[in-house]
Formats: structure tokens, C-alpha cells, sequence
């Protein structure tokens, strides 16, 4: 194995500079979307954009698509859809995300056999290939991240709100639907901008695992939801500057650093949870 010192070096080149703001990109709008999706108890809807990516990636390839300008907007067709099936049905919403997830992955691995060998390799798809993030996919996150900036402030207050007590939100006037369309939508946007940097499997983990680390610490809201974005972003760079040293797979490196972050949590306040305000 090569020095450390030498495979820090590798942050001199520009793929690597690229791959860690690419990493605290991803990282800031992972935690910031994470601490509503924790709350509100979606972080298995984040599970099923996760794997429904597979199936967007699929439907790209056949038509002759990039991946990434299908994903997009394949993400956002379907998180509408399933929020639609939420609203609209009386099943339990663990049993139908599980059908949808479970069946949205597996008809995009049946899909794939169509398209032949894809150059971009399954692994990338699977478990995200975060060094070969460029430019365009910079901008891309960063005006994301703008937006959900933006979005969050701009209604904090609303979405506090609709957190803690919806039926209060909506005695208040607060249009819950329109609300949850626009926080489903973005939260789309978000998962299928990071798959190229985490990967169909561990994107759940990455939206999930900071806001709980997150949630241990705080005592307010605002601070709760600052927070959970702080330690998305600082998993990212921790887990690319541990992936670089041993010479590991970015993404499953990445992860398992806010794995590490959510275990120092629990036992540095030995899993209790202060009641936010």
C-alpha cells in the first residue's frame, strides 16, 4: 500500500478537488433534505427513489439517453406518482413503498438485459462513482442546493409546522398538500443528483444517517435542521479523505463515516433525545 502522504497527494489533482465539493455538495443537501424526511418518517420513501433510479437509468439507456438527463426528471415522474398512491390508497405505507421499491428495482435489472454491456458499470450504479463527477454535475448541485436553501428558509416556519403537528399546520391555513408536492419534488431532485455520487443502494443511508446523528444533538429545530447538513458535509470529506488513504470505494467510505458520526452521537448522549422546539 502506497504511503498515506502519497494518496493525499491525490487531492492535488483536479478529479479529486472535484469529487470532494461534489462530496460536500451532495453532503449539505442530503442532511438538509434528511432532517424533514427523518421526522415526517419518509426515510423509506428516500429508499424507494433510491432503488426507482435503477429503473430511470434503465429507461434512458433503452431510449438511447444519457442516464443523467433521464434521471431527473424520471425521479421527480415518480416520486409524484408514489405520493399520489400514498394519498389515494388505504394500504399501510411500509408494505406499499416496499412494493415499490423492491419492484421498481427489479424490473430496471430486467431492463438492463435489454441494453447490453453498459460502459458505466453496474458497481457505479449500485454503490456511485463519485470521482467521475464533472463540472456539469458541480453546477447542477450547487443550484440544487441554492434552491433547497432557499426553500427551506423561505418556509421554515410552515414546515416546522407540518412537522410537528400537521392538523394544527392546516387549521393555520397552511396548504399541506402543496407543502408536501414541493418537499417530495426537491427531495427527488436531491436523490437522484447524489446517485451518481453514492449509488442506488447506499443513497438512503446518506439522506437517513446524518439527520439522526443530527436529531441526538439538537435542542431546536433551526439548529436540528443546520445541523444535520454541517454533518452530512463533514461525513462526505471525512469519508473521501478515508476513502483516499486506503484505497477504497468512495461511496460505502462516505457512508460508513456518518455511520461513525451517528455512533459517536449515541454514546456521547447515550441515545437520548432532547425534545426540540
Amino acid at each position: 500500500m502506497p504511503p498515506f502522504t502519497e494518496n493525499l497527494n491525490l487531492f492535488h489533482f483536479p478529479f479529486m478537488q472535484r469529487a470532494l465539493l461534489g462530496g460536500i455538495l451532495t453532503g449539505l443537501m442530503g442532511g438538509l433534505m434528511g432532517s424533514f424526511t427523518v421526522l415526517r418518517q419518509l426515510s423509506f420513501f428516500s429508499d424507494a427513489l433510491g432503488h426507482s433510479a435503477l429503473l430511470g437509468i434503465s429507461f434512458g439507456l433503452l431510449l438511447g439517453m444519457a442516464p443523467s438527463s433521464m434521471l431527473l426528471p424520471f425521479s421527480v415522474v415518480f416520486a409524484l406518482g408514489v405520493n399520489y398512491l400514498l394519498e389515494h390508497t388505504r394500504l399501510w405505507t411500509d408494505a406499499l413503498l416496499n412494493i415499490v421499491y423492491s419492484s421498481s428495482l427489479a424490473i430496471g435489472v430486467i431492463l438492463l438485459t435489454f441494453v447490453g454491456q453498459y460502459k458505466g458499470g453496474i458497481n457505479s450504479i449500485l454503490f456511485g462513482d463519485i470521482l467521475a463527477m464533472g463540472q456539469k454535475d458541480l453546477m447542477v448541485g450547487a443550484t440544487l442546493l441554492v434552491v433547497c436553501i432557499l426553500f427551506v428558509g423561505l418556509t421554515l416556519q410552515s414546515q416546522i409546522l407540518l412537522t410537528l403537528h400537521e392538523p394544527l399546520a392546516i387549521a393555520r391555513g397552511i396548504s399541506a398538500p402543496a407543502h408536501r408536492r414541493a418537499f417530495i419534488i426537491l427531495l427527488s431532485l436531491v436523490v437522484g443528483t447524489s446517485i451518481k455520487a453514492i449509488g442506488v443502494l447506499l443513497i438512503s443511508a446518506f439522506v437517513v444517517i446524518p439527520a439522526c446523528a443530527a436529531r441526538l444533538f439538537s435542542r431546536t429545530f433551526t439548529s436540528y435542521v443546520i445541523l444535520s447538513g454541517i454533518l452530512g458535509a463533514t461525513g462526505a470529506v471525512l469519508g473521501m479523505i478515508f476513502s483516499a488513504l486506503f484505497n477504497l470505494p468512495s461511496g460505502p467510505a462516505i457512508v460508513a463515516m456518518h455511520l461513525a458520526i451517528f455512533l459517536f452521537a449515541v454514546i456521547s448522549t447515550r441515545g437520548k433525545l432532547s425534545v426540540i422546539t
